[in-house]
């Protein structure tokens, strides 16, 4: 083709490019969800000035815990359940890459040699075959350009698609990393509570202790009946049996964190600690708008944008594509004239294609996306609502707990009136051993209920913290509060 006639792809180039504007596919708009004005549970909820961790989202600080803040610090080095998250992450990473390279065109080299023979040929005077060997070699060597515009925007749909992929990663990434401190902040509080348990017990078992002497003593003095001193003894050894429970509970705990924080149980220990963390004090205000920064929230809603974006990709598939390509090389007989007397060959032309048949293929691929992105939306709804749902428990479960800890505050006390008073009777002889044990266990049963209303208490913050997404800061876009660290996820198009 000589450069004059060339210049007639100039239109058609530029009819091309103008063309590679277009985007088929409705433009993506975030689906309505139901977030109220407020949570329904944080009504007479207690005026706190804020705290420093809402704003930095490490809501464990609030629980004044160093041995919990190491433990997170290590999982978040070592756990291996948040690596595999983090290898998904960079796998939607090179899922967007290859996206983007669509944008591109193709270059490739070549070299090629060929051999070519034949053992026979046809006589042009008397039309008879003649057998003789013939062999021709041919050499070549070029450079291809190819280049396909983005005519309808299916790259640059699929470009959208992969990049809500990667942000919607991003959030599973976090979703994991919350899920893995939610579980190890958990698991270390039961732990200090079952510390806390076995400590009562044992302070416990040395009232017990005493107990039995004194009866043994009144005894042999013929004041009580031996019924008393077996009471007595099967008192304190129902709480001995309640200890090896309370160690094989916290055990379990104990190799629960070590996992947790990707080491072997047998190379782990935590040394038994007679205090529970603080309880933290909670903002007078919780935003429903909390609920759309959580990662799992964020997830949903990145993937109604990929699933919208695939609709775009799909109809793209039912126009024409336009293939631009260009062409150098050089040729020659023998492999050593390629560099001294190659024959130099050039091309350059579009071509367009279009898919006439194809068995309902392309209208099938409409109908899926279609369904795929009803579907995601229903769930970006779903995982909205169940969002609230966890709120208002956490929420529901902290106000309540808060007046079941003062009931068990006025309970414990009238335990320990009872307790004193029974035993002096018991001492002046007025009642039975039976008594006494019946006021020991009420005692003790207040005193290890206050506990676990304590560790509940707790568990229910941190439950508010991860349903809050994890106290993140409202100041920070969605996807930078998501990613750790940041990532750069600027206009694709360009």
């Amino acid at each position: 083709m000589s450069p004059h006639r060339s210049l007639h792809l100039v239109p058609l180039l530029a009819a091309g490019l103008l063309l590679a504007a277009c985007t088929l596919g409705p433009d993506y708009q975030r689906p309505e969800a139901p977030l109220p004005a407020a949570f329904k549970h944080e009504q007479g909820w207690r005026t706190v000035p804020p705290r420093s961790w809402e704003a930095s989202g490490e809501w464990w600080l609030a629980f004044d815990d160093p041995v919990l803040t190491g433990l997170l610090d290590q999982a978040a080095a070592a756990n291996q359940t948040l690596a595999q998250a983090e290898a998904r992450f960079r796998a939607a990473e090179a899922r967007w890459a290859d996206a983007r390279a669509g944008y591109s065109p193709v270059l490739s080299a070549s070299v090629e040699g060929q051999r070519r023979g034949s053992d026979q040929s046809r006589s042009v005077v008397t039309g008879s075959t003649v057998r003789s060997g013939r062999i021709t070699e041919s050499y070549g060597a070029g450079l291809n350009l190819n280049w396909m515009p983005d005519l309808w925007g299916r790259v640059r749909r699929q470009v959208e698609a992969e990049r809500a992929g990667l942000q919607a990663s991003a959030a599973d990434l976090a979703a994991v990393r919350l899920s893995m401190r939610v579980s190890l902040a958990q698991s270390y509080v039961r732990l200090r509570a079952l510390d806390r348990q076995m400590a009562l017990l044992g302070e416990t078992m040395e009232t017990y202790d005493r107990s039995l002497e004194l009866t043994r003593n009144q005894y042999n003095a013929g004041i009580v009946a031996r019924s008393d001193v077996i009471q007595a003894r099967t008192q304190a050894q129902s709480l001995r049996t309640e200890l090896s429970d309370l160690r094989n509970q916290r055990a379990a705990e104990e190799n629960a964190i070590a996992v947790l924080i990707g080491r072997a149980p047998s190379d782990f220990g935590l040394a038994p600690v007679d205090r529970l963390p603080e309880l933290p004090v909670l903002p007078a205000t919780l935003p429903a708008v909390l609920i759309s920064r959580r990662p799992d929230v964020v997830a949903a809603e990145r993937q109604v944008a990929s699933a919208n974006a695939g609709i775009g990709v799909a109809r793209a598939a039912w126009l024409p594509d336009l293939t631009l390509t260009a062409s150098y090389g050089v040729e020659a007989d023998r492999f050593s004239d390629l560099v001294n007397a190659p024959v130099r060959v050039w091309s350059v032309g579009p071509s367009l294609a279009q898919t006439l048949f194809d068995g309902g293929a392309r209208r099938a691929a409409n109908d899926l996306a279609l369904a795929g992105y009803d579907e995601q939306v229903a769930l970006y709804r779903q995982t909205v609502l169940e969002s609230l749902r966890e709120v208002e428990d956490a929420l529901a479960a902290l106000r309540y707990l808060d007046e079941q800890g003062e009931q068990q505050e006025a309970l414990l006390a009238l335990a320990r009136d009872n307790l004193r008073v029974v035993t002096n009777r018991y001492r002046a002889g007025m009642v039975t051993f039976l008594e006494v044990a019946t006021a020991q266990d009420l005692e003790l049963d207040a005193r290890r209920a206050r506990v676990r209303i304590l560790a509940d208490r707790l568990n229910a913050s941190i439950a508010l913290a991860a349903a809050l997404g994890g106290g993140w800061d409202l100041d920070d876009p969605v996807v930078q509060t998501v990613v750790t660290p940041p990532r750069p996820w600027e206009d694709d198009a360009q």
